[in-house]
């Protein structure tokens, strides 16, 4: 199963966004939020995203959806070809979409796709 990573300055936007993103798509879809610094505050810690990129691999890969400037920096540095693949979605569509995704097994590449098609859904 692909694992899906959070990743913004907040971690209450992370967690709140990781928790509905698994109520939509069920508990056992492997979510994980990797929000805020340290010490609590706002910003990207590269060591939370590496803990939930260990916490969300089964194996099939793991794709990480970062919210905004230095959060796509940093999760940059983790990417592997094939095996951690960054996405360049909507934050909470494309978070749901991926979740729903690997939640029914899809294949990485399938998981990145839905969270990319998420930004063609318009809400009116």
């Amino acid at each position: 199963m692909v694992g899906v990573v959070l990743v913004a300055h907040s971690a209450g936007l992370a967690a709140e966004t990781a928790e509905l993103a698994r109520g939509i798509a069920g508990r056992e879809a492997p979510v994980a939020a990797a929000g805020g610094t340290g010490d609590g505050g706002l910003g990207v810690s590269i060591d939370r995203i590496e803990a939930a990129v260990r916490e969300v691999d089964r194996g099939d890969g793991v794709l990480l959806i970062p919210d905004l400037g230095s959060s796509v920096l940093t999760a940059r540095l983790l990417e592997e070809p094939g095996r951690v693949v960054l996405a360049d979605v909507p934050f909470v569509e494309g978070a749901i979409a991926a979740a729903v995704a690997a939640g029914g097994g899809a294949a990485l590449a399938v998981v990145l796709a839905a969270a990319e098609e998420a930004r063609t859904h318009r809400k009116l």
